[in-house]
């Protein structure tokens, strides 16, 4: 569709999380690209590691907009992020954003955008475009086979043997923590009344050759329409970044298909105990790899001090352990990189898909347990089974090796590039069909403001 004639306005406005912040910026990017002007709405804090991630393309396209929480005590402007934020302060934060609801009311006022594009959490944000006559869209982060899931959950407070799809089903002591959540968890009830109060249509990010079964039960439960807008990869962009560069060095040592890479996200953070059967169970697997292993800000403590003793120097140069932080897209991207033990948050399984690496599923909590049962029934991936709800390392060396190296991880490994490839090939069609939704629902908010 040419939507040349229009200069439409949107205002985004994420949650403070880099999950979120992330796939929020990439749609950002796409829509500035097809005559859209995004105004991307965050704290300070947030707005200075987005500035850095605009280019030329962009940028001219793209205005930040600062949302400045209001000043509590314990909540310096440093943490109005979910990065590096001490779990405790977590309420704390989400308390100064509903406290921000007047100071993005006036925003709104001020910027009279055509279309506002908000997050979970935040059902106070259409409500104030409402008072604008301005439409406001839901845009979702998660995956349409958990939220589907937790929906019925939320709805039926039981077990849920009336949902359609078993495959993906929590485990009892899993659907326990998320019952708990849910009584517990105040957030819970306003994440599903954003579905409420979206105009028209729901935005989620993922794609029909993933979810297609799953995106059709959601829209009946909710009755609304869901507009999938792809999987909102970032690019993996070339620099002259000499901590990047060293991965890639360390990657191209190795055999084709032949390391596997370890993360679970940027908000999880291992138990020492969970750390030392995954050490012991990259150790029996015998194969490369790379770890990024993360710590809350406020624990200072190195790798070496929670790895089984003489891990490190037992495993050599087939294994590169890093603190906090690595190139993920590049790495996913290297065509060394045969499998990716994953937490199975919604993006990491994007990414992986997208990349066409086999997922060997190793999820912790909320989303990711039915996310990583989706990457089962794909064939995308394998899950590495807990005993007495936990990970032991015969296990995940089990699975590693499965995936990796022998004849019975084939199948995985063919699906996992049949499905990148299916997805590549389609190129930017969903985002063609949003912005093509965004406008028609523009136009419609037009002409009710005529009559």
């Amino acid at each position: 569709m040419d939507t040349k004639e229009y200069r439409l306005r949107i205002l985004m406005f994420p949650w403070l999380a880099h999950g979120h912040i992330s796939p929020y910026l990439e749609l950002a990017k796409k829509l500035s690209k097809r005559n859209f002007y995004i105004y991307f709405c965050s704290t300070p804090i947030n707005l200075s590691s987005v500035r850095k991630q605009l280019d030329e393309k962009v940028v001219s396209s793209i205005q930040l907009v600062e949302l400045l929480l209001p000043s509590l005590p314990s909540l310096p402007p440093h943490y109005h992020t979910t990065k590096s934020l001490p779990s405790q302060l977590m309420s704390t934060l989400k308390k100064a954003f509903d406290m921000a609801e007047p100071s993005f009311s006036n925003l709104l006022g001020v910027l009279k955008p055509d279309l506002l594009i908000y997050d979970y959490i935040q059902p106070w944000a259409p409500v104030a475009a409402s008072r604008e006559n301005i439409p406001a869209i839901h845009f979702l982060t998660n995956g349409a086979a958990s939220v589907s899931y937790f929906y019925d959950m939320s709805k039926r407070q039981s077990v849920i043997d009336e949902f359609p799809f078993p495959s993906i089903y929590l485990h009892e002591y899993e659907y326990d923590k998320i019952m708990e959540m849910f009584n517990s968890d105040s957030n819970t009830q306003r994440f599903f009344e954003c579905f409420g109060t979206s105009s028209y249509i729901i935005l989620i990010k993922t794609c029909r050759e993933i979810e297609a079964k799953y995106l059709s039960y959601f829209s009946l439960q909710v009755g609304k329409e869901f507009v999938p807008v792809g999987t909102l990869i970032q690019e993996a962009a070339t620099t002259d970044d000499e901590n990047e560069s060293s991965f890639i060095t360390w990657l191209n040592e190795k055999n084709q298909h032949s390391v596997v890479f370890v993360s679970f996200g940027s908000e999880y953070f291992l138990s020492k105990e969970e750390i030392q059967e995954i050490a012991y169970g990259l150790e029996l697997s015998e194969v490369n790899f790379i770890w990024v292993i993360r710590f809350p800000e406020e624990v200072k403590t190195e790798v070496d001090e929670v790895l089984p003793q003489g891990f490190l120097d037992r495993v050599g140069n087939r294994g590169m352990v890093i603190k906090d932080w690595a190139p993920q897209v590049k790495i996913l991207a290297h065509s060394n990189v045969g499998g990716f033990v994953s937490h199975c948050g919604w993006s990491s399984v994007m990414e992986g898909i997208h990349y066409g690496v086999p997922i060997i599923a190793m999820p912790m909590h909320l989303d990711q347990p039915t996310n990583a049962r989706l990457v089962v029934e794909l064939g995308v991936g394998k899950e590495v089974k807990r005993e007495n709800a936990k990970f032991v390392r015969r296990e995940v060396a089990k699975v590693i090796n499965e995936v990796i190296v022998e004849k019975k991880g084939e199948e995985v490994r063919r699906k996992a590039k049949e499905l990148s490839e299916i997805m590549k090939k389609k190129g930017e069609e969903e985002i063609d069909m949003v912005a093509e939704k965004l406008v028609q629902i523009c136009q419609m908010s037009n002409m009710k403001k005529v009559e």
